[in-house]
């Protein structure tokens, strides 16, 4: 049966099957002779039944141990499909378990586990902000301002993950306004590095969306029939004439009349993919920037299990052990983006040695090909521009020193992270009240959104905007929409300052005391304070002016 498989595929399952062998059947170390371990022959002759196995195993079995270590050390390169599949992405850790980081700034964490925060200090850290003069603004119709006729019908295709699609979904709106057309609830692609195919209306209410949306923009569930035939199917078969695949980055609104509007006009529908970051933040006309600003902070809100399952969370967050009056219910939302994808992509190391700088270079050349610009720089470099994330031992050194203590309520928003409890070992030492989603929920609670990252994802969101404090280790899509949403709420988030803390965790002799001072002193004003918006910045990081107005 195995030779019937591709060499690829054959490859890869003797791996797996002579890793499991010699786990299942290690050697003795003096005789190399098979144990039983209580399994009957004939089973055992089963499990080696093929002759490339029997024979891996016979060549090799006195040296069973350096074997074992050798293949998980080859598996990388000789089955590189290992890193890009369900078991690579649903295992991060394999290597950097085995060769568990250690602490990599052991003197300041232990000045952290000895740290005394003051009440003042205490009071100060969880005070809500003050008003800053500006509050939410969006304009609405009372009546409908669309025109009896339209151009058309607008499909796009979204890559990306959950808060990439939510800023195209904006877009989409958008740019449906422009050319008068009537948009198709956008199809959602399935990320290759989740494999998540939730739909639309598997995340957002459509109804609530349609309705919000109803006196300014035409959206349907479903193309009518003489439209049925366009489908992601048709138009990633082949050259079609009604597909936009050329829309550049961050486009005009002129740009989509000259270039959209004809193929609207000629055959009644265009379908725009990829459409990603595909309109510009500047030289819109103000009720376009007031309809993105609609359709992302009213329009777009989540299924009603998502948010029943997002607010029994919080409240049991809030119900919580109350060890300070002043903190009682009190709780900090921590966005821990430190999954494998992003910690390749960075290029940096994390202190798990040669097996983790191997397995994140062998993981980069099997996803991007190699081509990841940073990967040019070595770790040292890249540190003293600020360009590595922080760990979680270096986000609960940050927390620590703005005076969170060990009594903190902290939620963890996050995938899977790389390295596993190893890696977050010393961030439990310093806040051991850390929660997340199973420890919060059951079983039952969460069947419906298990094992589908965009719903998960969904769920951290509404944690994120229902929190005390919100803070994430390193800036990201979801950090840019949570902070966006935060300050049109003027809530309190922490920014932060990376080419700060790059140079005081670069510094191995600083003292607990110098950086407990440097973190306060170089965060001032980075706690969600207003900042104004600038030309060409994302109106989905930066609410104002455009979606809030003084008063």
């Amino acid at each position: 049966m195995l030779s019937l498989l591709p060499w690829s595929l054959q490859l890869s399952a003797v791996h797996s099957q002579v890793l499991c062998l010699l786990f299942l059947f290690p050697p003795d170390p003096v005789r190399g002779e098979q144990k039983s371990i209580g399994i009957p022959p004939r089973r055992m002759m089963r499990w080696r039944g093929t002759a490339t196995l029997r024979s891996a195993y016979r060549h090799h079995s006195h040296r069973g141990a350096e074997f074992a270590s050798l293949l998980v050390l080859l598996l990388p390169v000789l089955s590189p499909t290992y890193l890009s599949s369900p078991l690579g992405r649903a295992s991060p850790s394999l290597f950097s378990e085995w060769n568990a980081p250690k602490p990599m700034h052991p003197s300041l964490l232990s000045g952290a586990l000895e740290r005394e925060v003051s009440d003042e200090r205490r009071k100060e850290i969880w005070a809500p902000l003050d008003h800053q003069g500006w509050k939410p603004c969006v304009k609405s119709p009372s009546t409908s301002s669309l025109p009896e006729k339209r151009n058309g019908y607008i499909q796009v295709f979204l890559d990306g993950g959950l808060n990439q699609q939510r800023m195209g979904i904006c877009d989409a709106v958008a740019v449906a306004k422009i050319l008068n057309a009537t948009l198709l609830i956008p199809y959602l692609e399935v990320n290759p590095v989740w494999q998540d195919s939730s739909t639309f209306e598997d995340i957002y209410d459509v109804d609530r969306f349609i309705t919000i949306l109803k006196n300014e923009v035409s959206i349907r569930r479903e193309l009518p029939k003489e439209y049925s035939w366009s489908t992601r199917e048709y138009y990633y078969g082949g050259v079609r004439d009604t597909r936009v695949k050329t829309a550049p980055v961050h486009a005009s609104a002129g740009w989509y009349i000259e270039n959209v509007l004809p193929i609207l006009q000629s055959y009644g529908i265009a379908a725009i993919a990829p459409f990603s970051h595909r309109l510009a933040f500047d030289d819109l006309p103000e009720d376009i920037q007031q309809l993105r600003c609609k359709v992302n902070f009213q329009a777009l809100t989540f299924v009603p299990h998502i948010i029943s399952l997002g607010e029994t969370i919080v409240q049991r967050l809030r119900r919580s052990i109350q060890t300070n009056s002043q903190v009682s219910g009190k709780f900090v939302v921590l966005h821990l983006r430190f999954d494998k994808d992003m910690a390749a992509h960075s290029a940096c190391e994390f202190g798990g040695g040669r097996a983790e700088k191997l397995a994140l270079a062998k993981y980069r050349k099997v996803i991007w090909q190699g081509r990841v610009a940073k990967s040019s720089f070595t770790d040292s470099e890249l540190r003293r521009g600020g360009k590595c994330p922080l760990t979680p031992e270096e986000i609960g050194l940050l927390l620590s020193a703005l005076g969170f203590d060990h009594n903190t309520r902290l939620y963890l928003a996050s995938h899977k992270v790389y390295g596993g409890e190893s890696r977050i070992s010393s961030l439990r030492r310093l806040f051991p009240l850390i929660e997340d989603k199973k420890s919060l929920a059951s079983d039952s609670e969460l069947a419906k959104v298990q094992g589908k990252a965009s719903l998960l994802a969904a769920v951290d969101y509404y944690l994120s905007i229902h929190s005390d404090v919100f803070i994430s280790a390193s800036p990201g899509n979801m950090h840019n929409a949570v902070l966006a949403h935060r300050t049109y709420n003027n809530l309190k988030s922490i920014r932060p300052n990376m080419p700060l803390l790059s140079q005081l965790f670069l510094n191995e002799s600083l003292s607990w005391s110098v950086f407990e001072e440097a973190v306060r002193s170089g965060h001032k004003g980075r706690y969600g304070q207003i900042r104004l918006r600038k030309p060409n910045q994302s109106i989905y990081t930066y609410p104002a002016p455009d979606c809030m107005c003084r008063g």
